[in-house]
């Protein structure tokens, strides 16, 4: 069934200027998204290219268009924010912050999104810094993986809220009761890892409201031992994209194996519909992209070389968690956590 939005609903704000194939895949996701899941979208970019775009589809009623001249090259980082202040993701950025959208999504420079996102909408009270949030697609349910490219360097106390971030995301969108939170290391053992992990493992296990199972290492990622992963962004980057990397290669290596012989071939079909159920379960365009957890707001980030049916993804997954009340939910579970004096 579509995931449709309630009548008069906000739309969300899809930066159309962002990503390796905009704006025609951008827009095309933005068309699948109205058409096949009844979300509202609007487009936030140069509006001759859009029209153009929206006209290959005959969809120029279908999807409005809010006017921004300037876009963050994919290159760009997080300065780029400063120098274009009316640039494509900004602008989005704005109309959430107005109440004139729900969310953004974008498929640019992570970098700037998450740079432009702390600066239009700002941090939730007493958040330290904004955390990149993925489902990665275990069973039951996917595993919270945080932070995954937002904060390169990060102190022990961010790693405990962290963990409340992406409890707040699991109780939420999950509905996952107690989520099990897990430290990303080199060793299960409690006094494996450098300083900043024995000492975030220390915080964890005496944090209230958090059910801290312990240290996690690189083979846990998809084997569903814990509910939410926390680890640093430098870590979680490198941990994540050698997952896709890992996946990718896989696939590659099957199809090269059914193709072999006439009897793999034979194999191959009669294994195609688990096979393809499995690809499409292992395909981050499926999952619709990462979360920016911690902001005024709800910021999606597609990847950057989405097409359309990742857009889409983005855009129906970003109207659900503005539905389903992400960022009151993270607000509520950081009000009730205690403090450390000397950094919130």
């Amino acid at each position: 069934m579509p995931d449709t939005d309630a009548p008069g609903a906000m739309p969300v704000a899809l930066d159309a200027m962002g990503g390796d194939h905009a704006p025609d895949e951008i827009v095309a996701g933005a068309v699948h998204a109205v058409r096949e899941h009844g979300v509202r979208v609007v487009l936030v970019g140069a509006p001759r290219p859009l029209m153009e775009a929206l006209s290959v589809h005959d969809a120029l009623t279908e999807v409005p268009i809010i006017r921004a001249e300037e876009a963050l090259a994919m290159d760009e980082g997080a300065l780029a924010s400063l120098r274009r202040p009316r640039s494509s993701i900004a602008v989005a950025c704005h109309l959430v912050r107005r109440g004139e959208a729900s969310a953004v999504v974008s498929a640019g420079s992570t970098a700037g999104i998450v740079a432009t996102g702390k600066l239009r909408l700002r941090s939730q009270p007493g958040v330290l810094r904004p955390a990149i949030t993925v489902a990665l697609p275990t069973r039951p349910t996917p595993t919270v993986l945080l932070d995954a490219g937002a904060n390169a360097e990060v102190k022990p106390e961010m790693l405990v809220q962290f963990a409340h971030l992406g409890a707040a995301y699991a109780e939420t969108v999950l509905e996952i009761a107690e989520p099990r939170i897990g430290l990303l290391t080199i060793g299960s053992e409690p006094e494996k890892g450098n300083k900043l992990v024995k000492r975030a493992h220390e915080l964890l296990s005496a944090a209230p409201g958090l059910n801290f199972a312990g240290n996690i290492e690189g083979h846990d990622l998809l084997t569903r031992t814990v509910d939410v992963i926390v680890t640093d962004g430098f870590t979680g980057n490198v941990a994540l994209k050698t997952m896709e990397g890992s996946v990718r290669y896989a696939f590659a290596e099957l199809r090269d194996t059914i193709s072999e012989s006439r009897a793999a071939r034979l194999g191959g079909m009669l294994q195609r519909k688990r096979i393809r159920g499995l690809n499409q379960r292992l395909d981050p365009e499926v999952h619709g992209g990462a979360v920016l957890l911690g902001l005024n707001g709800t910021v999606v980030i597609a990847h950057g070389s989405s097409q359309a049916k990742g857009v889409s993804a983005a855009c129906v997954l970003a109207a659900g968690l503005a539905r389903q009340g992400v960022v009151t939910r993270i607000g509520e579970r950081l009000a009730a956590a205690p403090r450390p004096h000397r950094l919130w």
